[in-house]
């Protein structure tokens, strides 16, 4: 999950897994793979290195998981 700012200045938690594409219009809007529609403060950038640094966590705790179940 990452967080965001709506336009409106109301931070939303989004799953990050079903953003379909991040787009500048100039606003940033996020789309999701139901087709929901979310027009975020963050640029492109940003909202990208979240997405980057939300898979980083997951796949640390995937390999910690990894190397704990081995002998």
């Amino acid at each position: 999950m990452i967080t965001v700012t709506r336009i409106n200045n109301q931070p939303i938690t989004i799953n990050a897994e079903i953003i379909e594409f991040v787009e500048s219009t100039p606003d940033t809007i996020i789309t999701t793979m139901t087709g929901k529609k979310i027009l975020v403060k963050e640029s492109v950038e940003e909202v990208v290195e979240k997405i980057i640094e939300y898979r980083q966590r997951c796949f640390e705790k995937i390999r910690i998981e990894i190397e704990r179940q081995q002998p």
